[in-house]
C-alpha cells in the first residue's frame, strides 16, 4: 500500500505540472546540494513560479510529510483547481492534510475533488507518456471508484484497444469477469456466458441436462431459460427473449440485459467502445 501511495502522489504531481499553465519548474542544484550537506531525503526540488511573482519551493516533501506541506499544494492549486488535475491535488490536500485545512477551505476543496476524474486524469498523462499498461491500472481504479460513470468504462476500454485488446467489453461491478467465450451481438442483442455473469453477481446457477435449461437464483429471485428457446421464466412467470439462451464452446450465453435486469442490476450499453456495463445499486 505505501509503494503504490507513493507512486500515486508521484503521477499526480506529473499531472500538475502537465497542466500548469504558466509555470516555471526547473531543478535547484543548488538546494539539492544544500540538501544533501544535511542530509536531507529529499529527491527532488522544483522552484516554482507561482502567478508570475513570487516564487515558492516545492519539494517532494512538500507533496509528502512536511509540517506545512500543504501551503506548496495549496499554490499549485491556484493555477489548476479548474483543471482535471485540480482534483488531484484537492485529494490531497484532503487526505494528507486534514487537520491542517480550515472548514471553509475544506468546504471548497469538497466542491473540486472527484476521485474517478483525479484518477482518469493521471491515466491521461502516463498514457500520453506511453505507458499504457500503467494508465490502464489507473483507470481501473477510477472505474472502481464510480461505478455508474460510463465515460470510465469508455476511456478504459480505449486504452485495452491500445494494447490490442478487441470485441465486446464486459463489466461487471467494476471489474472484468473472467470469461472461456467472449460476449458478442446477435440480432441486436448482446449474448455473454451465463454461469460468468451470474457468478460475477454472485448468484447460484443450476443445469437440468434432461431438459436442457439453466437456472439462476439471486436473493429470492428465480431466472430458469431454455436452450434454444425464447420462452424463459422470472419467478414462475413466462417471458419472451428477443434472442434465445444458446451453447456456444460448450457454455450458454444468454442476452445479458435480460438476465441482468431480472437480477435487480443495472446494465448500460457504452456504444462506442461497445462495451456492456453492468452494477448493482447501493
Amino acid at each position: 500500500m505505501k509503494m503504490k501511495k507513493t507512486w500515486m502522489i508521484t503521477a499526480s504531481c506529473i499531472v500538475a505540472t502537465s497542466l500548469m499553465a504558466g509555470s516555471a519548474f526547473a531543478k535547484s542544484e543548488n538546494s539539492n546540494s544544500a540538501d544533501k550537506a544535511n542530509g536531507s531525503k529529499t529527491d527532488v526540488e522544483i522552484n516554482v513560479n507561482v502567478n508570475g511573482s513570487t516564487d515558492a519551493t516545492v519539494t517532494s516533501d512538500t507533496y509528502g510529510q512536511g509540517k506545512n506541506g500543504y501551503k506548496g499544494l495549496l499554490n499549485a492549486l491556484e493555477n489548476v483547481k479548474n483543471k482535471p488535475a485540480g482534483a488531484v491535488i484537492a485529494d490531497l490536500l484532503l487526505t494528507n492534510y486534514g487537520a491542517h485545512i480550515s472548514a471553509e477551505l475544506k468546504a471548497e476543496l469538497d466542491l473540486i475533488t472527484d476521485r474517478d476524474a483525479a484518477l482518469a486524469a493521471v491515466a491521461d498523462v502516463l498514457d500520453e507518456q506511453g505507458s499504457v499498461t500503467d494508465a490502464v491500472y489507473v483507470q481501473k481504479e477510477a472505474v472502481k471508484v464510480n461505478l455508474k460513470n460510463i465515460n470510465s468504462y469508455k476511456k478504459l476500454t480505449k486504452l485495452y484497444h491500445k494494447l490490442g485488446k478487441k470485441g465486446v467489453f464486459l463489466y461487471v461491478n467494476g471489474e472484468q469477469p473472467s470469461l472461456e467465450v467472449n460476449p458478442f451481438i446477435k440480432d441486436g442483442s448482446t449474448l455473454v456466458p451465463f454461469r460468468a455473469i451470474s457468478e460475477a453477481l454472485k448468484a447460484e446457477v443450476k443445469w437440468d441436462a434432461e431438459e436442457r435449461s439453466v437456472t439462476v437464483t439471486r436473493d429470492g429471485v428465480s431466472v430458469k431459460l431454455f436452450i434454444d428457446s425464447t420462452k424463459a421464466l422470472v419467478d414462475g412467470k413466462e417471458v419472451i427473449l428477443e434472442v434465445p439462451a444458446t451453447i456456444v464452446e460448450g457454455n450458454t450465453v444468454v442476452p445479458v440485459r435480460f438476465i441482468s435486469e431480472s437480477l435487480k442490476a443495472t446494465v448500460k450499453w457504452e456504444d462506442e467502445t461497445q462495451s456492456v456495463v453492468i452494477y448493482e445499486e447501493e
